[in-house]
């Protein structure tokens, strides 16, 4: 397989419709649970599971309270990659659910709908864990507090002792029933140090010009991306590799507050070659526009193939405030590259945006299963069979142009591994 990023972005939604039609079909073969009747596009996406989910709200908690039984709270949204592989291989997985539905009232939330309980407890799982994402996978007690967290879980125990989700249900619950009054505590202790951490967060003090960053800190963030800045392709960092455009326009402003210095200039060096470097990479969408989330590797060659709005709309502007900077017509391009791609493919005919396009599409017209970037992939043989007859003004086949700009070979240009 080689890369090349997305083909087309309409044709694939018009699959996910037909796939939809389908699905809802066989939907109906089969016994929904309560999520049934909620609106959210990806609470609807579980609404056949055999785990007994409960949307988030009072029915749920008080079924917990009266049942004495701690609560797993599975947190996500619809076009999230790993969130489908955790549905597929746990969430509808009868044995696993049979495990969550003995001991756990299981609750589904999607973040995009209440962010709000998206942030306790992702900064829960973050504190405790040292990094986080989604799906977000939390156990609490009946009260709310949560006890233990993690991101996706594989079903079973994997190699170097990492426990399986249906491992951590069973150990969790263990624990519970032996001892609920050591867990509730633990939990109460939890929910004492987040709210310490989130108090008075955001709210001026009364020496309030006292806590404005002063230059001092400034340097201290410079010294730190020059620390983790990556020289031969740009970003921060190891794989994977994030756009990260808050710490670009951070570098371009401390480029502009230090002009005719070294550091400016060092600064400016790493915004554009990062810039540049993520333009020519896969992360760009070189077909549809726009650009993935991030890349797999830290070439910005692999790209995981989801897109958000939140990404465009922050990319958009730092590639405009590269091109003030500099007026390197390259970040104009760019910045017309990804709102027409916004424009397309993600405003709504009634108004308003999309806030993702899937990660997972459909090899073929005739799938009734989605793969990670399916669509966005392509064969020597296909571009040979699309482009082979047509060539240049001095009789250059084009498909041998178009597999020489983008490095398209016969056995491939992705390592398999990533």
């Amino acid at each position: 397989m080689s890369l090349l990023c997305l083909r087309s972005a309409v044709f694939p939604r018009q699959r996910n419709f037909r796939s939809f039609l389908y699905s809802t079909t066989m939907a109906q073969m089969l016994e929904a649970n309560r999520l049934a009747n909620e609106k959210s596009p990806y609470l609807l996406q579980h609404a056949n599971n055999p785990v007994d989910w409960y949307p988030w709200g009072n029915e749920a908690f008080e079924k917990a309270r009266s049942e004495g039984k701690l609560i797993f709270l599975s947190i996500g949204y619809s076009t999230c990659h790993w969130c489908h592989v955790m549905e597929r291989e746990s969430f509808e997985n009868k044995s696993v659910a049979e495990i969550m539905n003995k001991f756990y009232v299981n609750v589904k939330v999607d973040r995009e709908e209440r962010p709000d309980v998206d942030k306790v407890y992702m900064t829960f799982v973050q504190a405790t864990q040292g990094g986080g994402g989604w799906p977000l996978s939390v156990w609490l007690t009946p009260d709310l507090h949560p006890v233990y967290g993690g991101t996706y879980f594989p079903p079973e125990d994997r190699y170097f002792g990492r426990p399986g989700f249906k491992s951590i249900l069973q150990l969790i619950a263990k624990q519970w029933n032996e001892n609920p009054e050591k867990i509730k505590e633990s939990g109460s202790k939890v929910i004492e140090l987040l709210k310490k951490h989130t108090a008075m967060k955001g709210v001026p003090s009364e020496n309030y010009k006292k806590d404005i960053p002063g230059v001092e800190a400034l340097m201290m963030c410079f010294e730190q991306f020059c620390r983790t800045y990556e020289e031969q392709y740009g970003g921060f960092g190891d794989a994977p590799k994030f756009p990260q455009p808050a710490n670009l326009e951070f570098l371009m402003g401390f480029a502009l507050f230090n002009r005719e210095t070294e550091m400016a200039k060092r600064a400016l060096e790493m915004v554009t070659h990062t810039l540049r470097m993520m333009a020519k990479g896969g992360i760009h969408d070189h077909v549809s526009k726009g650009f993935a989330r991030y890349s797999t590797d830290k070439e910005w060659h692999v790209p995981h193939f989801e897109k958000m709005l939140y990404d465009q709309s922050q990319l958009a502007s730092t590639y405009l405030t590269a091109f003030i900077v500099t007026g390197e017509s390259l970040f104009e391009d760019m910045v017309h590259d990804i709102l027409g791609y916004v424009l397309r493919d993600m405003t709504h005919s009634s108004g308003g945006f999309f806030s993702a396009e899937d990660a997972d599409s459909y090899p073929t017209e005739s799938s009734r299963e989605k793969k990670e970037g399916a669509f966005c992939v392509w064969t020597y043989d296909e571009i040979k069979r699309h482009l082979g007859k047509e060539t240049l003004e001095d009789g250059t086949a084009l498909d041998e142009v178009f597999a020489y700009h983008y490095d398209v070979k016969k056995s491939g240009n992705v390592d398999p591994q990533k």
